[in-house]
């Protein structure tokens, strides 16, 4: 591994009791990226596979629909929770070679891709296996929000502006993350619209939100960042090439 990249998790199991509380628990999940995806994930969409299911919640949300998924993680703990909701398979991303082309209507990714370190394979598997016009939708934290070195700066008459940091450069950074740490890896938008057109995919819907006024209200620390995006959410569409 290149001196300074951080060496990512191996074994997602060590800190699934935390990531289970973190995502059952956490209100932004219900009040700002569910209503992302009942924007962008097509009401018909078919069957659908969530890229990075975790504990499951998403793919119970596509239960209470009546619409039809199913799901794939790493963590074996995580996936004894998410077989409850819907099938489920102990994969690791970013490949996907034990579905066959244009196998799914559609693919769903939240809070993985940047926990990705190929995206470039993220974006031309998941091309592999939806069916031509069919739909991926990533939600994810903003890049202009996690790029290494960004953060608020308070300026002399109060207001809350952001220091952008090494945006437009690629990389990566360490997290801590219950008793381990995750690794995100940072990717502009530019490059993460390049790299998904070079695999096919047409952009249909693209949304930056702010962190909602209860989170806020929640952590008052956040107070004046409600102009700045907090999440990223896109839907693409399969060309027929």
């Amino acid at each position: 591994m290149p001196e300074g990249v951080p060496e990512a998790l191996d074994n997602w199991d060590d800190i699934a009791v935390w990531w289970r509380r973190e995502a059952t628990t956490d209100p932004v999940y219900r009040e700002d990226v569910e209503p992302m995806l009942e924007r962008l994930v097509p009401s018909d969409a078919g069957l659908v596979i969530e890229l990075g299911c975790g504990e499951g919640q998403w793919l119970r949300w596509f239960s209470r629909s009546g619409r039809k998924a199913f799901g794939c993680d790493r963590s074996l703990l995580l996936l004894a929770d998410a077989v409850d909701a819907a099938p489920v398979v102990c994969a690791r991303l970013p490949g996907l070679p034990w579905l066959r082309d244009g196998s799914v209507a559609a693919a769903l990714s939240v809070f993985v891709l940047d926990l990705v370190e190929d995206a470039a394979t993220f974006f031309s598997e998941a091309a592999r296996v939806v069916r031509s016009g069919g739909s991926l939708i990533v939600v994810i934290n903003h890049p202009g929000f996690t790029s290494p070195g960004s953060g608020p700066v308070v300026d002399l008459d109060g207001e809350v502006l952001w220091r952008w940091g090494s945006y437009l450069t690629n990389g990566s950074s360490k997290h801590p993350a219950g008793s381990g740490h995750v690794v995100f890896y940072h990717r502009s938008v530019a490059s993460l619209l390049s790299m998904a057109a070079a695999s096919g995919w047409a952009l249909d819907s693209l949304e930056e939100t702010a962190l909602g006024p209860s989170a806020i209200e929640r952590e008052p620390a956040y107070a004046g960042q409600e102009g700045i995006p907090r999440f990223l959410g896109a839907r693409w569409v399969r060309s027929s090439n």
